[in-house]
């Protein structure tokens, strides 16, 4: 074979290692390789939803883990999505146009691939600031979840 003679070889798919990983804020008690999906109760209400959310910023999943119901230890997971996402109407729509705290929502499960497990809080004044705002909220009928 001369140099004019290209050998063809057969196309092989590259895996990408850069996948986007989101976070999710939560007390459940979840391992790697765990899915989390719809049909458990939200964070913030007592009603089993149609979506599951994730953000892309730290400071949202924080927000998540701090504002959970339950009594377990509040976690933030590093989670890829399985499906497509949409924008969280609940926070683009009504709070904070354009979308900066990335929060997105799905109706297929979220992969679990690892765990932060150092992360800085806010001040028990800050959450204590943010639970009040959300009964007032909740008192006016304005705490509904968009499903």
């Amino acid at each position: 074979m001369d140099a004019s003679e290209t050998v063809q070889q057969p196309q092989v798919p590259i895996q990408n290692p850069f996948t986007q990983t989101f976070f999710h804020g939560t007390k459940a008690d979840l391992k790697i390789g765990d899915l989390i999906t719809v049909g458990y109760n939200s964070n913030f209400i007592e009603r089993k939803l149609k979506h599951i959310y994730l953000t892309a910023t730290l400071n949202a999943a924080v927000w998540g883990a701090e504002l959970a119901m339950g009594e377990g230890k509040e976690r933030i997971y590093l989670v890829e999505a399985t499906g497509p996402l949409e924008d969280d109407p609940n926070v683009t729509n009504k709070k904070f146009p354009g979308n900066p705290t990335k929060s997105y929502r799905s109706t297929e499960p979220f992969k679990v691939v690892g765990e932060v497990t150092v992360w800085q809080g806010h001040t028990p004044e800050q959450i204590q600031g943010m639970k009040d705002g959300l009964a007032r909220l909740k008192a006016q009928g304005g705490a509904e979840i968009e499903e």
